[in-house]
């Protein structure tokens, strides 16, 4: 009987259909140019110019019928570049807060440099007076959000697999930012509005690194900013400030039970005991018995009895309130890789074992609380 930390030292077997982790492949992309160019005008800048110009025309002079959404950063918009016509995502910034033109365009420079299959592509920027725009790749599955929580009538609701396969896409970008870009990345700013879904449901994360562009010691709309994320924010953040990469791993801890369950994060229609997602988990989380309780009524039963325990665990202990015993991306990457390798099997509803391995979890950084979290046995 294994505990997840333990599951990066197996080998997996031959044949196995895992997703490959294509970032790798992209290493030398994300390391990021720290060289001080001094004038802003010469700063290499990896993505295209657009001028206002041409983003006005893009967009149909920013249309309301244009407009893909609206959050703390600004306003998005769908807009057909006039000569290639390929349709993106135009990111007019909000003015509150704005770094100067060469701040800006370092800044630029620096996320210009940052690739990866589950990051949204970042295409051009625009930096004309006091306009501040970027331009996005267009992603037409819209966001998680859409799909998870805000189904219609006549929408089908995600499959188990499905929702795994967002997660461990979501994972994969995150060990990125953690781990292959120089110096690491928090994103800060995960939530499941900012995980866009291409036409086959491959998940990229969105707006990495524009917290350093917007609202940047702008201490009421850095407010506004932690209101839109309340739910998502790990405790030492609320509490002191306090960012790091196991930040991320609270906030991705939150996104995977939304995954599971399908309920917001924090939902103020419900009786108080439910309204906040993480609160109404945590004591599930100490019986196996209800895990089958957890899932979202709109899959009828219908997910793998291994997999459910084992993304209940991985999001138990990614939701530690203690930032060193939460896992590593890297072992949460490779845990949802096993995960999405068991076969699809009718729910059974028995309790499954638990196990407590101190010894493993020390070894690679984790400890329990003696709770008795579940793990699968392979």
């Amino acid at each position: 009987m294994r505990c997840f930390p333990c599951f990066p030292y197996q080998r997996r077997k031959k044949g196995s259909k895992v997703p490959p982790r294509d970032g790798k492949k992209q290493r030398q992309g994300g390391k990021r140019n720290r060289k001080n160019h001094g004038n802003a005008d010469h700063v290499d800048i990896k993505a295209q110019h657009f001028t206002f110009r041409q983003l006005a025309t893009a967009t149909k002079n920013f249309r309301q019928e244009r407009l893909l959404g609206e959050g703390g950063f600004g306003r998005v918009y769908r807009g057909t570049l006039p000569k290639s016509g390929k349709v993106v995502a135009v990111k007019q910034l909000d003015k509150h807060g704005l770094h100067g033109n060469k701040e800006f365009l370092e800044e630029v420079s620096q996320l210009s440099l940052l690739h990866h299959d589950n990051l949204v592509k970042l295409i051009g920027y625009c930096a004309d007076g006091d306009q501040r725009l970027l331009v996005y790749e267009y992603m037409p599955g819209g966001t998680a959000e859409n799909h998870l929580l805000d189904i219609g009538q006549n929408k089908k609701p995600l499959d188990w697999n499905t929702r795994m396969r967002i997660a461990y896409g979501v994972a994969q970008g995150l060990e990125y930012l953690h781990n292959e870009v120089n110096p690491p990345v928090i994103y800060r700013d995960l939530k499941c509005s900012n995980v866009l879904l291409d036409e086959k449901f491959n998940p990229r994360l969105s707006d990495v690194g524009l917290t350093k562009l917007v609202h940047a010691g702008d201490k009421i709309h850095g407010t506004s900013r932690m209101m839109e994320t309340y739910g998502y924010c790990a405790p030492e953040y609320t509490e002191t400030g306090e960012l790091t990469v196991k930040s991320d791993v609270y906030s991705f801890g939150v996104i995977l039970l939304e995954l599971i369950t399908g309920q917001r994060v924090i939902d103020t229609t419900k009786p108080n005991a439910e309204q906040n997602l993480v609160s109404w988990a945590q004591p599930k989380f100490r019986n196996p018995k209800l895990f089958p309780e957890m899932v979202d009524p709109l899959l009828h039963g219908q997910f793998p009895e291994k997999s459910l325990n084992q993304a209940v665990a991985v999001a138990a202990m990614c939701l530690q309130e203690e930032p060193s015993v939460r896992p590593l991306i890297s072992d949460i990457v490779t845990t949802l890789g096993f995960l999405l390798e068991i076969p699809e099997d009718p729910p059974a509803h028995a309790p499954c074992k638990t196990a407590v391995n101190s010894k493993a979890n020390s070894e690679h950084g984790n400890s329990s609380d003696g709770r008795g979290f579940p793990f699968i046995q392979p």
